[in-house]
């Protein structure tokens, strides 16, 4: 089964009902598609409450991908803001309890930084998380070329499978060591991850040092039919390994994620979304 999504619920005006106001978004964009990446714990890791009300607010068969925590990865700067790594991780398996319990999380994503290259101490820094994570499905995503150099590739694999962890798959720039190359290599035999972050090759880079600036640029791309194709050809291989591919599309900075997923879903012939829970009460569905 494949599965079709985005990154976020709040910045894609296409999925909304001209009628709904902004607590609605998430609402709205579950009636067009089965799963979401939730980018907003990355930079918080988000209360219990908050969870919750996303759970109600879903169909049951909804799915999100939680990325972990800047903390967790060698994303923030300065001090996190937790009496210790061990504290931290301890309230985001809380944050993100209930999802699980709720049958609605599909994996959490641990995206490393573009300096995280491959080398002894980042190796255990992964067999770290793993243990922190336990009991918890989770993709890892590498931005740093050295995963994929000569000779390491398959090594990198290999480990990804022996700590039974999730490979994500991504399509983006090729614009030196900061970027990875599209590998379409499953390590589970349940679960793939593709994302998807276009290929703004002169975007994608922050030459300025304006951080702001260049965040609204970066993932600015809209996708040919023959660059879908591309995408769709390696998510039927990674079909043909694994159980389940969920697929999320991240160039969301000139709102193209939600029309080029929908093109992709058209591509793929998937059928149609199940109704969410705000659309059945237009049918008279009791609350």
């Amino acid at each position: 089964m494949i599965h079709v999504g985005l990154t976020g619920w709040g910045d894609h005006p296409d999925v909304y009902s001209p009628t709904s106001n902004k607590k609605d978004k998430l609402i709205d964009y579950s009636t067009h598609f089965p799963i979401v990446e939730l980018d907003s714990s990355f930079y918080a890791i988000q209360p219990e409450r908050n969870i919750r009300k996303w759970i109600a607010e879903t169909p049951d068969s909804f799915q999100f991908i939680v990325k972990a925590y800047q903390g967790m990865t060698g994303h923030q700067r300065g001090r996190i803001p937790y009496e210790s790594p061990e504290e931290m991780f301890r309230l985001f398996r809380l944050s993100i309890g209930p999802l699980q319990e709720a049958g609605k999380l599909a994996m959490i994503l641990v995206q490393y930084p573009p300096w995280f290259d491959c080398k002894r101490e980042h190796v255990e820094q992964i067999r770290d998380i793993r243990r922190q994570l336990e009991g918890f499905d989770i993709a890892i995503e590498f931005r740093h070329q050295s995963w994929y150099s000569d000779g390491l590739r398959d090594k990198t694999l290999d480990f990804l499978k022996e700590l039974d962890l999730i490979h994500t798959v991504c399509d983006e720039p090729q614009a030196g060591e900061g970027s990875v190359p599209l590998v379409a290599a499953a390590t589970r035999s349940d679960k793939a991850f593709i994302r998807l972050h276009g290929r703004n090759v002169a975007g994608w880079r922050n030459t300025t040092g304006d951080s702001a600036a260049w965040r609204k640029v970066r993932y600015l791309y809209d996708y040919t039919d023959s660059e879908l194709e591309e995408i769709r050809q390696a998510t039927e291989q990674l079909k043909n390994e694994c159980e389940e591919v969920f697929v999320i599309f991240n160039n969301n900075s000139g709102g193209h994620a939600a029309e080029n997923a929908k093109r992709f879903q058209k591509m793929l012939g998937l059928g149609t979304r199940a109704l969410a829970p705000k659309q059945l009460d237009i049918f008279g569905e009791e609350s």
